[in-house]
């Protein structure tokens, strides 16, 4: 029997209430996945490190080593959830239009340690200014690259909240490292580098199977920088 997986999608203020978790059918041999709730501004998402969610996996077998299918065509705009995928966190998020428009501007890529991505922290094909195959969908492995925390999703704009001039994105609850929703790493944080993007393709227009290239691809997730 195929496994079932149950998803929790992370609300937020651009897109009002919280819906309800959905089950999705699995798609052939699929990954142990998990998927955790990183409410925004939530009181227990500063508790959230990674050596807590790596408990929630079994040990290490071939069939965590297969790709996994995500169907995402139910994730609403502005919403994101999160797989645990070969042992670490994938935040998948439904980037909205506005959203898309911020990580265009100037003015963010001023504020931005490295804001085209020169770094090897994400596949050739995802080195571009939403560091993504489709620019509405986010696909970035949630681990801070300071000392490993899990970064809080943090999607609304917000004049002083974390920061000031808050565009939308990520911030580490550990020691205040903040990215923007391309996972690119902010100025005058301690973490070096930006969140790694996974090896991954788009079979469908809403489906991402994580841990497979696109076709004439061949990128090592083992050859990034950091993670």
């Amino acid at each position: 029997m195929a496994d079932r997986t149950t998803m929790t999608t992370t609300g937020t203020p651009e897109t009002g209430p919280h819906p309800t978790g959905t089950a999705l059918p699995g798609t052939g041999r699929r990954d142990f996945l998990t998927l955790v709730t990183l409410a925004a501004g939530g009181a227990g998402a500063a508790a959230f490190a990674w050596p807590f969610l790596d408990s929630l996996r079994p040990g290490d077998t071939k069939s965590a080593r297969a790709p996994v299918d995500v169907d995402v065509s139910k994730l609403p705009p502005g919403q994101q959830i999160t797989v645990v995928w070969h042992g670490s966190p994938v935040f998948i998020t439904h980037r909205t239009p506005e959203s898309l428009a911020r990580l265009q501007e100037a003015a963010l890529a001023a504020r931005l340690r490295d804001p085209s991505s020169g770094a090897l922290q994400q596949p050739p094909y995802a080195a571009n200014w939403h560091r993504s195959i489709k620019p509405e969908f986010g696909v970035v492995v949630g681990i801070c690259t300071h000392l490993g925390c899990v970064p809080t999703y943090s999607p609304a704009p917000d004049p002083a909240t974390p920061i000031a001039n808050w565009p939308g994105g990520y911030a580490c609850p550990c020691h205040g490292s903040k990215f923007d929703l391309a996972g690119r790493v902010f100025t005058g944080a301690p973490a070096p580098y930006n969140l790694p993007v996974p090896p991954y393709s788009m079979p469908g227009p809403t489906t991402i199977r994580l841990g497979q290239n696109p076709a004439g691809s061949d990128f090592d997730f083992s050859s990034i920088q950091q993670i």
